[in-house]
Parts: C-alpha cells; structure tokens; sequence
C-alpha cells in the first residue's frame, strides 16, 4: 500500500503561484519521519480492540472495517470498492451515518486518496469531468502541484475551490497514559459548553451542530487549564480528536497525554477515535503517531469560493 503521504519524507511544496489562495508546504523531516512514511507504503499489521463493534480478530491489512464501511457511506459506494485497486467516482448521495463534520447534507466535490487510489463523490457535473480527467492517475502523487491546479481551475468555473488537504489517522488499541505530570478534568457535552467562544481551544471543540462535541479531557498545572483535548461525534461509528496546547506547556507531552486518554476513552465506548490535522503540521502528526495512531488515508475537501 503506498500513499500520496510519503510526500511528507521527500518534498518540499510551495504553491505560490497557483490561483487559489491556498498554499501547502511539505518539508524534510529526517530519516526517523521518512521511515515513518516509507512503512506506511506497506500493508500493516493491526489488532482490532475487542471493544470496538465486536472486532477481535488479527488481520494483515492496514484497513479497519469501521473504516472501511465508513469511507463507503462518505463517498456513496459499496465497501468492497475502499480495498480494490481502481479508482472510483460517484455522484454524492446524502447517506445516513456518513461524517457530517461541517456538513449540511450537500457535496460538491471531495477527493480521498487510499489504498494507493483515489475515490471521488459529488455533483454529477464536476463528478463526469473528474472521470474524463483523472481516471488514470493514482493515489501517490495526485495532490502534486499541477493535479491540484488544474482541479482547483476547474472548481472556480462553479465558484468553487480547494479548502484542505488533510492526512488523517486511525487507533485501535488503549495504551497506557502517565497522568501524575497533571491534574486530568473530564468534560462531558453539557459541560463542553462553557468553553463556546474561548479562542484557546478552536480545535479542540468546534461546536458544529451536525457533529456535537461530546466528550473532552483537560490538563491543568496549578488550577489552570494548559491543554484540552475533545472528540466531535462526525458519525455514529467514529469520532474525531481536536488537540490544543498552550504556548508555554508545549514540549512536555501535553498533547500526547491527552490524545492519549481521549483515545482510550472513545475506544471504551466502542466508537473508532481518528485524527485530521494539515499537511505541513509535522508536530500535530507527531503528536497522532506518538498517541497511537496509524495514518490510514488522505482527504481533499471544497468550498465555495466567498466561503474561504
């Protein structure tokens, strides 16, 4: 299995000078990131949780079925087409149970690279033109400069445009977490509440109402509060982690902890824990393979252009 990710381990990207005002750098990180990357082109060795749906069983493959049937519900196709070898578009149907992270039951377009291809859904039009145009690429290299000009330069002929390009990762197994550093406070969704408007922590809960936040975990030293972690339910079976640390508390494995401890709380529940984060923010990525997290696949998303 490779991925368009290893871009991570060899290239650095500057996209100045394409016409969207959207700009992804990918630098060097070293040998110790590029192995990272370069194991991630292989088919991995994963033990699902017993907690997670009844999954117990051993298998050599980098995909889980949680994920599996939830990239299918997302991109409007059959399960079986997630782990085949041939890209695939269809026209976007607004299914039950799909993420619903920033969604209002409408798609224009989104791209996900994985399993070395490429799925697409969305409306019809942009959907067939894709196809005309895509359909013999891989996953590898599709969000290389030039594939993502040209699609960027036909999204604006609709008024639409590139708004991210996001690797994401998976945990399936608890790990142990050394709380004594830190004074550890739960929040539940009411509780969460207090925190709409505070700047401090705009990743760690979003407030979308189609994807609530529902549970967090906060670090304090002394009474206050130096990071917070929160899971949004994005669909019934998978719940996405947001992190934020305070400038002066970075560097001590804050967020690690309390990725950590939310992950194991979403796995006690049976609910699948994943984590998005941009392209060029290595230490977020570090923070997700530290935590326990297997970078599993990538996803482009659109928006209207008055909408950025």
């Amino acid at each position: 299995m490779q991925t368009s990710l290893n871009l991570l381990g060899k290239f650095w990207y500057s996209f100045s000078s394409l016409s969207f005002p959207f700009k992804i750098y990918i630098g060097r990180v070293g040998e110790k990131f590029r192995g990272i990357a370069h194991n991630l082109c292989k088919s991995t060795h994963i033990r699902y949780n017993k907690k997670m749906n009844g999954i117990c069983s051993e298998k050599e493959s980098y995909m889980n079925e949680v994920l599996r049937q939830q990239l299918a519900l997302d991109y409007c196709c059959m399960a079986s087409a997630i782990e085949d070898d041939k890209n695939h578009f269809h026209v976007f149907e607004s299914r039950d149970g799909r993420r619903r992270f920033r969604d209002h039951g409408y798609c224009f377009l989104k791209v996900t690279v994985v399993n070395g291809k490429l799925m697409f859904t969305g409306e019809e039009a942009i959907i067939a033109w894709c196809k005309d145009t895509f359909a013999k690429e891989t996953g590898e290299w599709f969000f290389d400069a030039k594939n993502l000009r040209r699609l960027d330069d036909r999204l604006r002929e609709d008024g639409y445009q590139i708004e991210q390009v996001h690797p994401f990762f998976i945990a399936t197994e608890q790990s142990e977490v050394d709380t004594a550093r830190d004074t550890i406070q739960w929040y539940d969704q009411k509780e969460i509440e207090q925190f709409r408007g505070d700047g401090r922590f705009r990743e760690a809960y979003s407030f979308c109402e189609e994807a609530p936040d529902v549970v967090g975990a906060a670090a304090l030293k002394d009474g206050e509060i130096i990071g917070m972690a929160g899971a949004s339910a994005d669909s019934p079976t998978m719940w996405q982690i947001g992190i934020n640390v305070e400038p002066k508390a970075r560097g001590r494995g804050v967020a690690q902890r309390l990725v950590s401890l939310l992950k194991n709380e979403i796995l006690e529940r049976g609910i699948l824990p994943y984590y998005g984060t941009a392209l060029s923010h290595l230490a977020s990525q570090h923070v997700a393979l530290k935590s326990g997290f297997v970078l599993t696949w990538a996803e482009l998303t659109t928006v209207k252009v008055n909408e950025m």
